[in-house]
């Protein structure tokens, strides 16, 4: 202070940092960012025995899926002495993707532990943090079902669940780096071979084999599963919308048209979307994972209005039938013309009733080659046809047999 005090007449502006660096020795009064933080405490060791506990949490994870960059929820489970873990991705992540998860690690490992250690989130717990957290009732129903109680670790304390907190780094460096996928289904599928190819395949240090050879020694001793396994699914109503559809997470399913403008209940599967009426089953639909505002559509729901094949005419059947060249010219005066063309088709059926058949169709041979559609001109041609016969003249300029009779 007494340094700075002397310097402050002279105008000159410095920090204690400063003065330390310069002086090269402490400065009462002026502490280093280091100095002001707590000292760190030793870290210790949490050791677990077979089937004591399982370690739960998720981590998002940036990836692409179906050519799109994508947010995607990893889901993570860990057997606590045997390391062996178990990864699924979601789109998001709900307790409905909380209990489908929790259905298929149990599954995976073939058994539980009676503790599953879970960081403090809204997913899973209904309030409180730590040893107060209150769990919700629909999760610690469903993990009672499987043998499992939640216990949630103290609020900034991630080092309880550390067996599955490294492993999502492993992940973000060792899986995802160079991989695209074509659906949830595809990336699930190539999660699940890398952890039983390489995460549980891989020994480790720490155990002094692979996750999967301690798995061995720990399987004795994890829970059975029910014989029964508890189902996960949402119910829920919906009202068919004038389109025939109903709404699920922003992606539209179809129903028969009948039901449009009536409640329908809907029932929520991982995979599938299943649709009753009067709890009469009306569709099932493959649920659309990882989409947005998507529609998929059943077989028979909804009918396309097709117009009526439009009936020819009765001029144009009246006409057609005789001879393939009034045939063939009928079809090209219609398409010739707007609409049915019936005024036009009710002029060629009064010149072929007017007219002898070989002058007619001598004349509409010779309309058909030269696409000749003006009906006044095709009566013309007509008419040159049928100069001397029809009319019968003479070649005697006019003069009839009376006068030689005369």
């Amino acid at each position: 202070r007494s340094i700075l005090a002397s310097l402050r007449p002279l105008s000159f502006r410095m920090q204690g940092s400063q003065l330390r660096r310069l002086s090269g020795r402490w400065v009462p009064g002026t502490f280093t960012e280091a100095e002001l933080r707590a000292p760190p405490k030793r870290s210790g060791t949490y050791d677990f025995a077979p089937g004591q506990e399982m370690q739960h949490d998720t981590s998002p994870h940036r990836l692409e899926v179906a050519g799109k960059s994508v947010t995607a929820q990893c889901a993570g489970l860990t057997l606590a002495y045997s390391r062996r873990l178990f990864v699924h991705y979601y789109p998001r992540f709900t307790r409905f993707e909380a209990k489908h998860f929790l259905l298929q690690a149990v599954q995976f490992m073939q058994g539980s532990c009676p503790r599953c250690i879970i960081d403090n989130t809204s997913v899973v717990l209904a309030g409180g943090a730590g040893a107060d957290a209150v769990i919700a009732p629909e999760m610690a129903a469903f993990a009672r079902s499987l043998g499992i109680e939640f216990r949630a670790h103290r609020v900034n304390h991630p080092d309880r669940k550390a067996r599955i907190e490294r492993p999502f780094a492993w992940i973000e460096r060792g899986f995802l780096p160079g991989r695209t996928f074509a659906s949830f289904e595809e990336l699930n599928a190539q999660v699940l071979r890398w952890c039983i190819e390489v995460a549980n395949a891989k020994p480790k240090r720490s155990l002094g084999m692979s996750p999967e050879a301690a798995y061995v020694m720990e399987k004795p001793h994890l829970q059975g599963l029910p014989t029964l396994l508890p189902a996960v699914y949402d119910v829920f109503d919906r009202v068919v919308d004038l389109y025939g559809f109903v709404s699920v997470d922003t992606n539209r399913y179809s129903v028969p048209e009948r039901l449009v403008g009536k409640t329908v209940t809907v029932y929520k599967h991982y995979a599938s979307i299943e649709i009753q009426h009067r709890r009469m089953p009306v569709a099932i639909h493959p649920r659309l994972v990882g989409e947005r505002d998507a529609r998929h559509t059943l077989p028979g729901h909804h009918t396309v209005p097709q117009r009526a094949p439009r009936q020819p005419s009765l001029q144009a059947q009246l006409l057609r039938g005789e001879h393939a060249v009034l045939d063939a010219y009928v079809g090209a005066l219609v398409a010739h013309l707007n609409g049915r063309g019936t005024r036009a088709l009710n002029r060629l059926l009064q010149l072929k009733r007017s007219y002898p058949p070989q002058p007619f169709l001598a004349a509409v041979e010779q309309a058909q080659k030269y696409g000749l559609f003006d009906l006044a001109r095709l009566e013309t041609l007509v008419l040159r046809h049928v100069a001397g016969d029809f009319f019968a003249l003479d070649d005697d300029d006019g003069q009839d047999d009376t006068a030689d009779d005369a």
